[in-house]
């Protein structure tokens, strides 16, 4: 077969099978990356041995990591940086030497690598966490901005910093042990007179090259130019000793800075996956899963190893820098796993001989394992926490040890409380304030508390789910109170604890996303506002007024709108009312499902049982099922009949009074069960 013919083939084999394994990881709601390495797994020479990496593909594999890395530097936000810059440069850059000590220690020790220098290497392999696992899974769970999320994207920012530093100096450990201090100051002042060249060339020839592709006006010149600084740089850095791998990052950081360098990354994007996707693919060839199966203990050993011991030093290091203990937690199984570009480090040790074959293949299959136990970390934490808060040893650990901070008066009643002082909250407090209101804000960011200390507005630092700092806030003399949290999760248990506290209490909630509706309303907020469709509100009685309609009948359709809980206006979607939503909505509370008896007093009872309910418990019916379909989020003409399964969620004591309610056994009368009229007709 003609060379160039072979290349084909070998290219549509490979990335064929890896789209079949992507789809099929996709399907799981796993990480496609793991898709990507079972493809190449079938078709390489411990599969069906269709491709081996060798010749133009191990080419082409080249190519996927130097455009990878140039994303990154693209991408990299030195912003966000900045704006977490304690524990993002402190905390981050002891995640890492703590991880390169410790994995690096634990192989050397137990005689898994011969020498000192393979250690590190291992240690610095094991030290990076995956960007795009972690970044999707808050994502998924609308913790983008959460202070969990947050400081888990800036130590993944530093770690995606250390891998240009890593592939810089890293190389250099290959040396005999007398030549290893030589070769890494040679390498250091290498990297450095690179970066300075870099530097130079960013501010003085990169901008204006750059820009001159721009005002061609030609996508492909565009294009072009970018490949070719892309490749050219780590052409460069290959040649005098630094690797490809660190000229495409330091091209990336150069072009970050220019003000094109959105336009170049979505240029440059549908390459890199394709190139990307040969990179991880190839890997895969690499693996045999015959090795994997006859070290399954000592890989189980190494997974449960690294990922024990990274949330240990990430949980250890958050709470560290005066998190409190719940966040850490979060921080420290968020990022745990090993990541993508831990197979590039792998790649180099393996072609640099530092890594056996041995050490290879459990490396890259720790790796991929971890990956792919991440997304359930993630997913289980909440109820994790949530379940050891049921302790009050475990409870205090969790909660700030020092009692929450309070400044303004010592008795507050008729007061409006504000959870969360970010953008909606600070609208929020500055419109209250100028109406006369008096209020109290809670928030765990004392900086941004700081303002409200000038114009004597109370408030309490902490976090305001926790049912301490709630009951300080005294929610049952409190007018009503708004929660405009950045985190869906502390959103939901916020409502639901401040209920518990003060049944009657008048809630209003910002929701993240769509599908937190009527979550939030089930959990008893007597209005949930969401941004996006008050928006769109916003500009449609914009129009409205603009064409001719009267302010009444323009009034009219927005609160048409918005007391359906904009359902006329949700997208159609099959699985609104599904399992998955309700899944999503009820995470992280302890929760469990009823049977209805014949007996039971709540049979048949007036509609809209859920407030009453929950005023008598504290739970709250998030579902009921009948005749085997699942009705989410009962609305208030619901009735309860003989044989539904009701899901339930509450805490310990909340399950507790619901079960004696339901049985007929509770003894207080704040219950009132009337038969319902209707219902007494029919039988």
């Amino acid at each position: 077969m003609a060379s160039e013919v072979k290349l084909i083939v070998e290219m549509v084999t490979v990335l064929g099978a890896a789209t079949a394994g992507g789809y099929l990881s996709n399907r799981l709601r796993q990480p496609v990356l793991l898709g990507y390495l079972l493809g190449g797994i079938v078709v390489g020479p411990a599969g069906l041995g269709l491709v081996a990496l060798e010749g133009d593909i191990e080419v082409l594999a080249t190519v996927g990591v130097a455009l990878l890395l140039f994303a990154l530097g693209v991408e990299l936000s030195l912003k966000d940086l900045m704006r977490m810059r304690r524990i993002a440069l402190g905390g981050g850059t002891l995640q890492i030497l703590l991880t390169i000590l410790l994995g690096g220690g634990l192989a050397y020790g137990l005689g898994w690598v011969a020498t000192i220098p393979k250690a590190v290497f291992l240690g610095a392999v094991l030290s990076l966490s995956s960007t795009a696992v972690v970044l999707k899974s808050l994502l998924d769970r609308n913790e983008m901005h959460s202070l969990h999320g947050q400081i888990m994207l800036t130590i993944l920012i530093v770690q995606d910093l250390a891998v240009g530093i890593m592939l810089a100096v890293l190389p250099a450990l290959t040396r005999s042990p007398e030549e290893i201090g030589t070769a890494l100051l040679a390498a250091f002042l290498k990297a450095l007179l690179f970066m300075g060249g870099a530097i130079l060339a960013g501010i003085w020839l990169i901008p204006r090259l750059i820009r001159l592709l721009a005002r061609s006006g030609s996508s492909e010149l565009f294009l072009l130019g970018i490949l070719v600084l892309c490749l050219g740089v780590a052409l460069l850095t290959s040649t005098i000793g630094l690797g490809i791998e660190m000229g495409a990052f330091v091209a990336g950081l150069l072009v970050s800075n220019v003000e094109y360098a959105d336009h170049a990354l979505d240029r440059v994007l549908p390459m890199r996956d394709v190139f990307a996707t040969l990179f991880f693919a190839s890997i895969g060839l690499l693996i045999d899963p015959v090795f994997l199966w006859e070290n399954a203990w000592v890989l189980a050993g190494l997974v449960a190893t690294v990922m024990l011991g990274k949330a240990a030093i990430a949980t250890g290091l958050v709470r560290a820098f005066g998190y409190p203990l719940k966040t850490a937690l979060l921080v420290g199984l968020g990022i745990n796993q090993i990541g993508e570009f831990s197979f590039v480090l792998a790649g180099v040790a393996r072609s640099a001989n530092l890594f056996t074959d041995r050490v290879y293949g459990l490396a890259v299959g720790t790796a991929a394992a971890t990956l792919l136990i991440t997304p359930f970390v993630m997913r289980a934490t909440p109820h994790l926490l949530t379940w050891l808060e049921q302790f009050p040893k475990v409870h205090g650990w969790l909660e700030p040890q020092r009692s929450p901070q309070y400044v303004g008066p010592q008795e507050l009643t008729d007061h409006v409380v504000v959870a969360g002082y970010g953008r909606v909250g600070q609208t929020l407090v500055r419109m209250l304030y100028f109406q006369g209101y008096k209020l109290l804000v809670i928030d765990n960011n004392e900086a941004v508390l700081a303002s409200l200390r000038d114009r004597e507005i109370p408030y309490l630092l902490g976090d305001a789910s926790s049912l301490v700092l709630l009951e300080k806030a005294n929610l049952s003399s409190a007018k009503a109170m708004a929660i405009a949290l950045p985190d869906p999760f502390a959103t939901r248990l916020t409502l639901q604890r401040a209920l518990s506290l003060a049944p009657d209490l008048d809630i209003t909630v910002r929701a993240h996303a769509t599908d937190e509706i009527d979550a939030l309303y089930q959990l008893g907020a007597q209005e949930v506002v969401q941004p996006e469709f008050e928006a769109s509100l916003e500009m449609g009685a914009h129009l409205l007024l603009k064409l001719g309609d009267s302010v009444s009948a323009v009034q009219q359709v927005v609160h048409r709108y918005r007391s359906g809980r904009y359902r006329d206006i949700l997208p159609e979607r099959a699985e609104y009312w599904g399992r998955s939503d309700l899944d999503a909505a009820t995470e992280g509370f302890p929760k469990h499902w009823y049977l209805l008896e014949p007996k039971s007093p709540l049979v048949g009872a007036e509609p809209g049982p859920g407030k009453r309910v929950r005023r008598a418990t504290g739970a709250t019916i998030m579902a009921i099922e009948r005749q085997k379909q699942l009705h989410a989020y009962p609305l208030g003409d619901t009735v309860l009949e003989a044989g539904d399964r009701l899901l339930v969620v509450g805490n310990a004591d909340e399950h507790h009074a619901f079960t004696a309610l339901i049985d007929g056994s509770s003894n207080g009368s704040s219950f009132p069960l009337e038969p319902n009229r209707y219902t007494e007709d029919k039988t």
